[in-house]
């Protein structure tokens, strides 16, 4: 298998990963502030992210980073709505 061939299947389950989330959402499936929604999108922008640095593409590099950073502050805000609420008890 190419190394190629490799980018854009581990491209192709990053990209599987990211539209599973929106679509969970839509089908309000998943919370949009709950954990899982931002850990797969935090995963998707990863697989994603090690595609491109072998296919790089500036735009889409750029875009992927903003995907994570935004999932990271999802899950720490996630983790500060759980410690307010085990603090509450």
């Amino acid at each position: 298998m190419s190394i190629s061939l490799f980018a854009d299947i581990i491209g192709m389950l990053g990209t599987a990963s990211v539209v599973l989330a929106f679509f969970l959402i839509q089908l309000e499936r998943i919370n949009p502030k709950g954990l899982q929604y931002n850990l797969l999108n935090l995963v998707g922008a990863i697989l994603l992210l090690i595609s491109l640095s072998i296919n790089f593409n500036l735009a889409s590099f750029v875009i992927e980073i903003f995907w994570i950073m935004a999932s990271l502050v999802g899950i720490f805000k996630y983790h500060q709505r759980r410690r307010l609420i085990v603090a509450e008890q």
